[in-house]
């Protein structure tokens, strides 16, 4: 039995916004769920340019990177390579019910909307949608093109989570941070994950 909460795909798209999928994983870790990771080619760039996160591409060594700055336990992050076809991720029979693409980049949402499956995220993806699971998408993109919010509206007529990286400013953030767990939390909100990460309207303090 694994000592982990069930696991939940957490892939990184091309889109800028790499901090919100960070400080996701870092969250969901905390929390003692497992996480599979997919980073497309795109997202390590911007990783690194946004976060200063250099990535390996080598699936064992990037698993290394990301245990250590997130501090999980030993198999509780795994990365796959975007074209490794034999990852739980890959089929219906094994793959998480759950899946988060943040950022998501318009390219990503096109594929997905297509059922594109040219690489492993698109693939993880359109398994999610088939096995009539959750996935949520976060694009990060501004302003969007009719094409954009076509393949959104398609998407979300299929039952799919369009949550664009939008924070709220009610709660006074004084930080990017607080601007971060903002989005964070909106979207442990969707994947029914108790938080303590933002003030909820009406609350008060």
């Amino acid at each position: 039995m694994s000592q982990f909460k069930d696991p939940i795909t957490l892939a990184f798209s091309g889109a800028s916004g790499a901090p919100y999928g960070l400080r996701l994983l870092e969250v969901l870790v905390a929390l003692d769920y497992q996480v599979f990771v997919l980073i497309s080619s795109a997202a390590r760039v911007v990783l690194d340019t946004e976060s200063n996160v250099k990535l390996s591409g080598n699936e064992a060594k990037a698993t290394e990177q990301l245990s250590a700055l997130c501090n999980a336990k030993e198999g509780q992050i795994q990365v796959f390579g975007k074209d490794n076809w034999f990852s739980p991720v890959a089929s219906g029979s094994a793959a998480p019910k759950k899946m988060v693409v943040c950022p998501c980049s318009a390219g990503s949402v096109s594929a997905i909307a297509l059922g594109a499956s040219d690489n492993l995220l698109e693939r993880a993806a359109d398994v999610v949608i088939k096995e009539r699971g959750q996935l949520i998408l976060v694009p990060r993109e501004t302003p969007f093109s009719p094409i954009h919010l076509e393949n959104m509206l398609k998407l979300s007529q299929l039952g799919v989570t369009i949550m664009p990286a939008a924070p709220g400013f009610y709660h006074q953030p004084q930080s990017i941070e607080d601007l971060v767990d903002f989005m964070v939390a909106r979207i442990l909100d969707h994947l029914n994950i108790e938080h303590n990460l933002a003030k909820r309207w009406g609350y008060g303090e």
